[in-house]
Formats: C-alpha cells, sequence, structure tokens
C-alpha cells in the first residue's frame, strides 16, 4: 500500500509540473505571491495560538484535497487522507471524493436504426481517478459525465435496430462504457460501469408486439398438433397390422374394453357389434 501511495504521489506531481509546462508556468512564487506569503505569516503569528486552529485540515481517506496558492496549483500533487498544513490568507482548497459515485441517465427518447421510436433509461457508475486533472480540466466533471452520458446514449442505440435494443443489452452497456471511458480520461475520470434499466415502447408497438408473438405461438402450437396426430396415427397403423395377424387379439381388446366401461359402474353399456358377425354378409353382397 505505502509503495502504491508514493506512486500515485509521484504520478500526481509530474502531471502537476506536466500542466504549469503546457502553460508556460514557473513552478517557483512570483514576487508577489511572496509578499502575501510573508503576511500571511505575520498575520498568522499576531494571532497566535487563534490562528493554528484555521492553518490545519483533515481529509477522510476516501478523499483528496487539491491546494491553489494565489490561484495557482500547488506542486506535490494532491493532499490526504490525513493533517496538512495551509495559509488561511492565500490558499485554496478543493476536496475531491475518490468513492465510486453513481448517477441515473434521464430517459431518452431515441429513433432506432429501422425507425422505431423507444424510451431507453440508464445508470452509470464511475470515480475519480485523477483529483488534479477533475479539477483543472473539467468545471463541474459530475454534471459534464451526465451530460456526456446521455449525449452518447442516444448516438449509440441509434445505431441499433429495436431487436438489437432488447436482446444485446450487455454488448450495449459494454459500448457504452467504453466510449464514456475514453471520452472522460482528460477529466481523470474513470467510468466503470453502465447498465440499461429499462426499455420502453409505444402502446402501438406493443400491441403489434404481442399479436405477433401470439401468431407464433399458435403457429407452433398448430405444428406441433399435427405432428402429434401424425406420430399418433402411425402408431395406430403399427397397432392395426399387429392386431391383424392374430384375429383373436381383436376379440381380447374387446373384452378388456368392456371390463373398463363396466369399472367405472355406469348403468348403459353399449356393446359394439363384432365384425365377424358381419363377414358373410359381405361375402354375398
Amino acid at each position: 500500500m505505502e509503495i502504491d501511495g508514493a506512486k500515485n504521489s509521484r504520478s500526481a506531481e509530474q502531471r502537476t509540473r506536466l500542466y504549469q509546462a503546457e502553460r508556460n508556468e514557473p513552478e517557483g512564487m512570483s514576487f508577489c505571491t511572496w509578499i502575501l506569503w510573508f503576511v500571511s505569516l505575520l498575520c498568522i503569528l499576531l494571532t497566535f495560538p487563534i490562528s493554528i486552529w484555521f492553518c490545519f485540515k483533515t481529509v477522510a481517506e476516501y478523499e483528496r484535497a487539491i491546494l491553489f496558492r494565489v490561484g495557482r496549483l500547488l506542486p506535490g500533487g494532491p493532499k490526504g487522507p490525513g493533517l496538512f498544513f495551509i495559509l488561511p490568507c492565500i490558499d485554496e482548497i478543493r476536496v475531491v471524493d475518490l468513492r465510486t459515485l453513481s448517477f441515473d441517465v434521464p430517459p431518452q427518447e431515441v429513433l432506432s436504426k429501422d425507425s422505431v421510436t423507444v424510451t431507453v433509461d440508464a445508470v452509470v457508475y464511475f470515480r475519480v481517478q485523477d483529483p488534479t486533472m477533475a479539477i483543472i480540466n473539467v468545471e463541474n466533471y459530475k454534471r459534464s459525465t451526465e451530460l456526456l452520458a446521455a449525449t452518447t446514449l442516444r448516438n449509440v442505440l441509434g445505431t441499433k435496430t429495436l431487436a438489437e435494443v432488447l436482446s444485446h443489452r450487455d454488448e450495449i452497456s459494454n459500448t457504452l462504457q467504453s466510449l464514456l471511458d475514453d471520452a472522460t480520461d482528460p477529466w481523470g475520470v474513470k467510468v466503470e460501469r453502465v447498465e440499461i434499466k429499462d426499455v420502453r415502447l409505444p402502446r402501438q408497438m406493443q400491441r403489434a408486439m404481442a399479436a405477433e408473438a401470439e401468431a407464433s405461438r399458435e403457429a407452433r402450437a398448430k405444428v406441433i398438433a399435427a405432428e402429434g396426430e401424425q406420430n399418433a396415427s402411425r402408431a395406430l397403423k403399427e397397432a392395426a397390422d399387429i392386431i391383424a395377424e392374430s384375429p383373436n387379439a381383436l376379440q381380447l381388446r374387446y373384452l378388456q374394453t368392456l371390463q373398463t366401461i363396466s369399472a367405472e359402474k355406469n348403468s348403459t353399456i353399449v356393446f359394439p357389434l363384432p365384425i365377424d358377425l358381419l363377414a358373410g354378409y359381405l361375402d354375398r353382397k
């Protein structure tokens, strides 16, 4: 942990120097800054020990403090966590939360690739990766990320069909996360996760899709019923062929049917006419 903290501190200091070099600003304090610094120390000494309570600031473990002295970024990177010393008269503090934050993307009405209007909302999880860049490079990193997420959501869904939006949510979420992460990297913001919460369709489209699904289910049901009838007819044909090989089998089947009917305690029993009695009549005819 100490090694990681040292690496982050060195990288923050390097970024601060790079920031100052890009703006052609010297790292040392100017003459006016030295005068203000001396006056500030003099005021602290004259009002000691009351002033000492205003010279120490504390930030929590999940926070970092960015110090500006007379409006200029101090070298050394973010301060904290813990206790550090400031000059109340000339130092300004901006505290940044490093925890993972989240926000809801407002519902967006999007025209899909196949000209269907859908309303989609999502949730974005992000955290500040570089406090210095989050304060210096963008005015409000959270608000900017929210606006960018809404715009990116509309642009990505505009290239997808309705079927892709409904069935490929994970792929769309990964695409949104990658695009947002690349766009917010100069702001020191890391987008960790994007999830699509809900996809709402117009009432007419819902009814049309329900009718389509119902028709598809009915078609499959008819096909299954036809296949069942076909299998049953094949089984009956095989049974008839087996019974035809032995005439006594038909008589045994007839007796089994009578036994089944009598077991139900019916008052009326219908005896089917044996086919053998009609054999002689059919031959004479």
